[in-house]
């Protein structure tokens, strides 16, 4: 899967244009705020080291922090686990003239288990279908959602888990599962090619992200164009 930039695409270059889409996305959260008519949902998700929260930090620090909101989905906890999968969701998502951001979300209740194999197929279509549903009636009620599925090669995640274990600054970062997780390579591009196939009423925004520069710079591109489709509405 291509995870690279074309070979014209200048790092120096991008970067000075990701300054520029950063002063616009300011204005537009403004804007947006403002109108208080609809709001965004950004869902980020991508293998373990693909740069989930590099795009938070990069792409959208440069929001005012009163108007958007950030939220991790990690392994469910007991009490979660005693509800729906949805039930730990449904507060997070976004108010009208508000950002939410989901680093990782509700699709990892079929992304693990199919990585697992602890799924049946009854429960897998019911997810799927309710997932789709409530993507659409996000949309249909002034939420506009953008998913964002990073895209990162085998190599790179060997080398980004290395550089944790390497670097002192980064071993926070660092867990138990990602000694394991570039083994377990196709068993989760399995899971993410059914998740993108089969969870499309919303498409997917496939982005490269190898090169960590043209990662931020084209979710930000995405993200404003969808902000400026939501503020001339």
């Amino acid at each position: 899967m291509y995870t690279l930039p074309p070979d014209n695409t200048k790092k120096t270059d991008t970067k000075q244009i990701l300054k520029v889409l950063k002063k616009s996305l300011f204005l537009l959260q403004n804007k947006l705020h403002a109108q208080a008519k609809n709001g965004l949902l950004v869902v980020l998700q991508g293998t373990d080291t693909s740069g989930k929260d590099g795009v938070i930090r990069h792409v959208f620090s440069c929001m005012n922090p009163t108007g958007i909101r950030v939220t991790s989905f990690k392994k469910p906890t007991e009490i979660e686990l005693k509800h729906d999968f949805l039930w730990r969701i449904y507060p997070h998502f976004p108010a009208k003239g508000a950002i939410a951001i989901f680093n990782r979300s509700y699709f990892e209740d079929i992304l693990v288990p199919l990585r697992l194999g602890i799924i049946d197929d009854e429960t897998l279509q019911h997810r799927v279908n309710l997932i789709n549903t409530i993507e659409n009636h996000l949309q249909k009620s002034g939420i506009t959602v953008l998913k964002f599925h990073l895209v990162i090669s085998k190599e790179e995640q060997q080398k980004r888990i290395q550089e944790r274990i390497n670097n002192p600054e980064k071993q926070w970062k660092l867990s138990p599962e990602d000694m394991e997780i570039n083994e377990q390579w196709e068993d989760q591009q399995s899971a993410y090619n059914y998740v993108t196939k089969h969870c499309n009423d919303i498409p997917w925004i496939s982005i490269p992200a190898d090169k960590k520069w043209y990662r931020n710079y084209l979710v930000a591109k995405h993200v404003e164009e969808a902000m400026l489709k939501i503020t001339s509405a």
